[in-house]
Formats: C-alpha cells, structure tokens, sequence
C-alpha cells in the first residue's frame, strides 16, 4: 500500500470505521487508512468517560453482527466495556496497523482530473485516496448553551463530553445544566460526591425503567457455549426493540403503553407532588429521545440536590442567576448539553466536484442518498449520515447496512471498469421526499416539542422513520439505476 496514495480513506474509529475496515479487510480488500484524530481508538465510548458513562442500548444488540460477544457483563454494558470490545475486535480482525492515531482531517477536495480526493491533515500532510469514508457520526462535538454572561464564570467548567477527572467534586457546589441521556447517567453520580447540587432542567425528558442486570456466569457460559444461543438472544432483543418504533412512526397514540410505564415511574420514585410535576413532560412521548434510569429520580429527591426549572438568566462569575431572581453559587459546572448534531456533517470542510462546498449543496438541509452518498461528491461515503439515527434500538444496525451499501458501491465500480461513482440527483430526490412525508406524520415532528433531532427549520434531518428492517431492505444493495458511474 501506498502510504501517501491509498486506496481509501476511512475518517474516524468508532464502531463506523472500525466497522468499514474490517469489512473491507474480510472482503480481500487491504489498501486503505484509517484516520483517527484521538490518541486511541473507540469514537465517542473513547471521548465520553464521564461517571456512570454507559449504554442505553442492551448490549447484546449494541455490538457488530459479525462479532457476537456472549460474555457482556450486563445488559447495559459500561462505557469502559464497550470500549475494550471496540480494542479486542480491532486487534481480532487485524486492522489497528492501519490506523493512525492522533490525526485528525481538516479539509477533503476532490481532483476531478486525477479522479482522487486531497485529504489534507492538521499537520499539513495530504493523502489522495480514490474513495473516503467518513464515519464520524454525529455525538461527537460538544454542544453548549448561549446563556448571557457565561463566558464570565470563574469557577471549573466542562461539558461531559470532556469530563475534568482532575477535579474532585467533593464538597463543591456543583450545577448541571441540562437533563439529557448523559445527564441522568451521571447526575446520580455526582450528587453522591457533592456538598450541594442544582439541576437546571429546560424540558423534562420521559424516563422508563431500565432493565438493567449483571449476566451471572452460568448464564454467560451458555451463550458462549451452546450454538446459536447468543444469535437467538440478539435476535428476540431486536425485535422487543423494533415494536416500539409502531407509535414512534405509526400513531403517536399507540404509545400509550409506552406513557403508562414512564407515569408509573415517576410515581413510584419520587412521592413529593411538586417534584414529580416538575419531572412530568407535557408532550408527547417518543418526541424526544426516551431516556431509561433507575437511579435518576431517587437522586433528585436527596436532601443536597434541588431541580431547577424556572429556567437561567445570567451567569456570573461565582454563580447562576434564575429568570425568576434566585441566585445560586456554584463552585463548577457541568454541561449535559448534548452535541451538534444537525451541524456536525454540515461544519465539514468538504468540496466535491466543480469547486462546490458541501454547505451549498446542504444550503437548505442536510441530505444524503440512503444517508450515505450525495450528488457531486464522487467516491464519498457518510456512515450515519443524514436521517440514519434512530430513537428505537440500534445505531449499529443502521452502520452495519450501510458498510453493506458501500461495499456494493464498490463492487459496481470494479464490474464497470469505472473510476467514480455517485448518486443520481432524481434518486436523492425520490428517496429523500418520500422519507420526510413519513416524517412529518412521525411523532418528532407533531408531538409538541424541540429536539436535537431537528434542525433550525424544524425538518428532522436526524432520524429514520421506520424500522430498521425497511431500511435494511430498501440500502442494503446499492440500485445500479440510482447512480452515475464515471470513467
């Protein structure tokens, strides 16, 4: 392999790229790097290792198909977990000595006369590969809240994303802003630590039990041993997992069940009936992501945590101000504020064909051919691109079919002679029209509530709006007839 002029460059090393490389790998096919901007490998179970860090996705299905692992320690595995399973199946399938470590991508441009992408590093170094793969996801850069003054504080700041374990949170008057997936992972945590902690919460999320459990061994053993076990246990988890997508994007009022559970809940947890008004939302369940904790609730109802949702005005430099007047002081902050989402494909310094930026041809929203390929971008492939998130079960399943969609990609370049290939514009929008009619009559888009999975016209440009088989069936083969191939 040529070190300058690879075959293919895969952007990222999380469970996308390292899902492309091996499957490249499996299929005879070696010529190609892997970029990786962190010292070590994992995406974001490298990034986040914030207190409590886990999986909200069963373990057995949060994994590659390819690569079963019967010996998961709990049904939500830890984020320290995940991560050593990302390490052993890189090491298994041979592809860490393509990896190149702390490099990180600044621009991408394609030479139509050579007919290769510039991949142009922070360190200056330019790499020309004839196809790139970016699988960097969208969890990946920090998100935090424009609140006045903010800028001003004087006290240790971070977002959970980049947790300061420097910091000992013993004793400190600590606030949290903001009460999303992360958040109710280690809100618990801290309050255990802190001498006084405010939570400011803008919108309550829907919480269910999580039906978290640590697999004896014996119970371990058996997948392991007993053929088939481990694929049938996945397998029944994928589809209790797909049922709850019918009231997600069928009819919001099937989810009524669904409503009950999270009710129960609060009722159970929390007896005090101004605090459990305060963690009830007011909109319909499914419209943001539902969030699953056993040990949210109990922490909100302890003696040196207090929620607070009348909603920030100020920060100063020893404390935060509330709309309503109420100043708190606060030696730190932690931001539970999520990532940019919407805006982490869209920020890509990338230009295909004829000088054309991507955020031109996103100018109105980003889009992509099955999430993964877009016009005038030849050769370049988005794993979990536009609109192949999903609230439901899974991410990986949708990574796994779309590697499936680049490889076929590849093949129909190799049968055809042919040296770039790219989406018809008829066929992106054919595919792309029809999904945003179903997800407009999803429940993200009418259940009364803003949410990162929208972007700033509120069109989801995030999520899927079907089960995961449709998409399966509908991206796992690329259609010859929706693609140009260029010679």
């Amino acid at each position: 392999m040529d070190e300058r002029h690879p075959a293919i460059v895969i952007v990222g090393s999380g469970f996308a790229g390292l899902g492309m490389a091996i499957q490249l790998k499996r299929h005879g096919f070696h010529d190609f790097v892997v970029l990786e901007k962190s010292p070590a490998l994992g995406g974001t179970w490298h990034d986040n290792t914030y207190p409590g860090c886990a999986c909200d996705v069963p373990s057995h299905m949060y994994s590659f198909s390819f690569e079963l692992n019967p010996g998961w320690s709990r049904m939500f595995a830890p984020q320290p977990e995940i991560r050593a399973y990302l390490e052993r199946t890189a090491d298994k399938y041979d592809v860490r000595r393509h990896i190149r470590f702390g490099v990180a991508v600044e621009t991408m441009e394609y030479d139509e006369t050579a007919r290769r992408w510039n991949v142009t590093t922070a360190d200056g170094a330019v790499l020309r590969p004839r196809a790139v793969v970016s699988g960097i996801g969208a969890l990946h850069i920090p998100k935090y809240p424009d609140l006045p003054g903010i800028e001003n504080f004087r006290g240790t700041a971070f977002h959970s994303a980049e947790w300061d374990h420097s910091y000992d949170l013993t004793g400190k008057r600590v606030a949290v802003i903001g009460t999303g997936a992360s958040a109710i992972q280690f809100v618990p945590k801290v309050a255990e630590q802190a001498a006084e902690l405010v939570v400011f919460q803008r919108t309550a999320p829907w919480i269910q039990p999580k039906p978290d459990f640590t697999f004896p061994a014996p119970a371990r053993g058996l997948l392991k041993t007993v053929p088939g076990a481990a694929r049938a246990f996945r397998n029944g988890i994928y589809w209790v997992l797909e049922a709850r997508a019918v009231g997600f994007t069928i009819d919001p009022r099937l989810s009524g069940p669904q409503k009950q559970v999270a009710l129960r809940h609060i009722r159970r947890q929390i007896p005090d009936p101004e605090l459990r008004a305060k963690v009830t939302p007011d909109y319909t369940i499914g419209c943001k992501r539902i969030l699953l904790s056993n040990d949210y609730y109990p922490a909100l109802t302890r003696p040196n945590v207090e929620l607070e949702t009348a909603g920030i005005a100020e920060v100063r430099e020893h404390s935060i101000v509330t709309a309503d007047g109420r100043e708190y002081q606060v030696d730190a902050i932690i931001y539970g504020t999520g990532f940019k989402v919407t805006d982490a494909l869209a920020e890509q310094r990338v230009v295909g064909r004829d000088g054309v930026k991507i955020q031109e041809v996103w100018a109105n929203g980003i889009e992509a051919y099955r999430g993964t390929t877009v016009p005038g971008f030849p050769n370049l492939f988005f794993l979990l691109g536009p609109n192949t998130g999903l609230g439901h079960t899974s991410v990986v399943f949708m990574i796994e079919v779309q590697i499936q969609h680049v490889l076929s990609c590849l093949r129909l370049l190799a049968e055809h002679g042919a040296d770039a290939i790219e989406p018809r514009p008829a066929a992106l929008r054919r595919f792309n029209d029809r999904m945003q009619r179903r997800l407009r009559r999803a429940v993200w888009n009418e259940g009364g509530c803003q949410s990162w999975y929208l972007d700033e016209d509120g069109v989801n440009r995030t999520l899927w709006p079907g089960h995961t088989f449709e998409f399966w069936a509908g991206t796992r083969k690329a259609r010859p007839e929706d693609y140009i191939l260029i010679r």
